[in-house]
């Protein structure tokens, strides 16, 4: 169904949908849970992806988890969905409460091996890419800049 509509207007649509939804979790004060993903390749190299929505930063892949789902099943779930890639010897090492557009999103962050193809649809996902740990992107999100030296020293 979604390749139905055009990938241009999808991606207006998920802009749309999460102004709407930053908006409502600020009014509701809704407790958020979500993952991120560490998921590094044969080369020691970190995947970062881009949204089409949102700051365009460079962030971890990751996402929300949804009532009743595991927390790696959430993990995993959204690593295959936005970039077609599997984790092998994934490995929960921190859990971080992280202010999120006026409420509080506690995050399960996972790390392994990325394994498989790396794919983006150009519609939620705009683009992915492995980077040296000495040559990470500038744009990267402010959260992910602060806390990745913590994390990848908690990772290992």
């Amino acid at each position: 169904m979604l390749r139905l509509i055009p990938a241009p207007l999808h991606r207006a649509g998920l802009r749309l949908a999460h102004g709407i939804r930053r908006r409502w979790w600020r009014l509701a004060q809704v407790r958020l849970q979500g993952s991120r993903v560490l998921a590094f390749d044969g080369a020691g190299r970190l995947l970062l992806i881009r949204h089409s929505y949102g700051s365009g930063s460079w962030m971890l892949p990751g996402g929300g988890i949804a009532r009743g789902e595991d927390p790696l099943a959430a993990a995993l779930r959204e690593l295959a969905e936005e970039t077609a890639l599997k984790l092998a010897g994934p490995r929960c090492f921190a859990v971080a409460d992280e202010p999120l557009y006026g409420t509080v999103n506690r995050v399960h962050l996972f790390t392994g091996t990325a394994q498989g193809a790396l794919a983006i649809d150009g519609r939620e996902i705009i683009e992915g890419a492995f980077f040296a740990l000495d040559a990470l992107p500038e744009a990267l999100s402010p959260t992910l800049a602060r806390e990745l030296p913590g994390w990848l020293a908690a990772a290992q």
